[in-house]
């Protein structure tokens, strides 16, 4: 059974899409089951050299240097969906093996201290059968019904209290992009006053591809100094992706008009207090002709 000690920082990734020619994938490509490879795109190197900037440089500098969990918070492959033909294969052993290649040196990374969540069953298969099996592969640490890949994660950073899921609402307009990330911050607090349950510090969700961050302050771990009330705070982020625009996107209201938002966030403890770093990076526009 892997670790799962209790640590200060949990670094949080998501949406590779492992199989997509616009996802996730090793510079030196990829053999497919039949015997031929595939060659990754010229963007494809890119999104392939921030992830190793975000592990080689950002994770250990976001986490000082100390142990920490990771957390792969869902669509871990593309699998085979709404009729597209942006797959690298549409056999989900190679978009495993794909997957597998990327992630298992990570996993060696946090010492066994891996957890993953479900993500979208068009990407995963139904009831994330494809993610489950490779969440099996890669050693992730099982919830109490014995899922490798889980619904959703409570997970204790220092003395915080986080919760993890993949999915959340999304918005076709810029001005209300925090809408969705902010109600589903608070619907978190008004279900755990409903039950007596403790709230989350902080709560993580991906699907979207973009990065977005609400802090808000709250009367937990409130303290007096000379007459007045410090008070705690709760924080509500979604991750960004490892995935560039697919068809799908050039469609979509607002999305249509963005680059796309690689990258991922550390949810640390430090100095008694919780905080998030992030590194985010995108690329440029079509060039004017």
């Amino acid at each position: 059974m892997p670790s799962a000690d209790k640590v200060n920082n949990l670094v949080v990734i998501s949406d590779t899409h492992c199989g997509c020619r616009l996802g996730l994938c090793p510079p030196g490509g990829v053999f497919m089951d039949e015997g031929g490879m595939y060659k990754p795109s010229k963007l494809q190197k890119k999104i392939w050299n921030m992830w190793r900037e975000f592990w080689d440089d950002f994770v250990p500098m976001a986490t000082r240097g100390e142990p920490y969990a990771v957390v792969f918070n869902g669509d871990i492959v593309d699998g085979v969906h709404h009729g597209s033909t942006t797959q690298i294969s549409h056999n989900l052993e190679d978009q495993a093996a794909i997957a597998y290649e990327c992630m298992a040196p990570v996993v060696e990374g946090c010492e066994g201290r891996y957890y993953h969540i479900r993500g979208t069953e068009a990407h995963v298969g139904k009831s994330a059968r494809d993610e489950e099996n490779l969440a099996k592969r890669l050693g992730a640490i099982p919830n109490e019904e014995g899922q490798h890949a889980r619904w959703d994660l409570w997970k204790m950073c220092g003395p915080k209290l986080v919760h993890f899921l993949h999915h959340v609402g999304t918005t076709s307009s810029a001005a209300y992009e925090a809408t969705a990330v902010f109600k589903e911050l608070i619907e978190e607090y008004v279900e755990s006053a409903k039950w007596g349950r403790r709230p989350p510090d902080a709560i993580v969700r991906s699907h979207r591809h973009r990065y977005i961050m609400c802090e808000i302050p709250t009367g937990r771990d409130a303290s007096v100094r000379k007459g007045r009330t410090s008070t705690g705070h709760a924080i509500a982020a979604v991750t960004g992706c490892w995935q560039g625009k697919t068809p799908f996107v050039w469609k979509i209201a607002g999305a249509r008009l963005t680059t796309p938002q690689f990258g991922g966030l550390v949810v640390r403890y430090s100095d008694d207090e919780l905080f998030i770093r992030k590194r985010i990076w995108t690329v440029e526009r079509s060039r004017v002709e």
